[in-house]
């Protein structure tokens, strides 16, 4: 998939897995490719798997908890 479909799977996931809002999750998503979470994806392709998107889903929502925690 593309690094957009790949950004827009995970964006889905946290919709679905975690109860996010819309909203919530494309933040969330941006904050992440912002500190360069998804680098690595944008240059290699085989990052980009259906696996790896509910893997990163779980990640970012983890991340995002620890942080309303400080």
């Amino acid at each position: 998939m593309t690094y957009e479909e790949y950004l827009d799977e995970v964006t889905t996931l946290i919709t679905e897995l975690y109860d996010a809002t819309d909203a919530e999750a494309i933040k969330w998503v941006v904050q992440a490719q912002a500190n360069e979470f998804f680098v690595a994806h944008d240059d290699h392709e085989s990052m980009r798997t259906q696996e790896r998107a509910a893997q990163d889903a779980r990640t970012i929502f983890k991340q995002r908890k620890k942080s309303l925690k400080r």
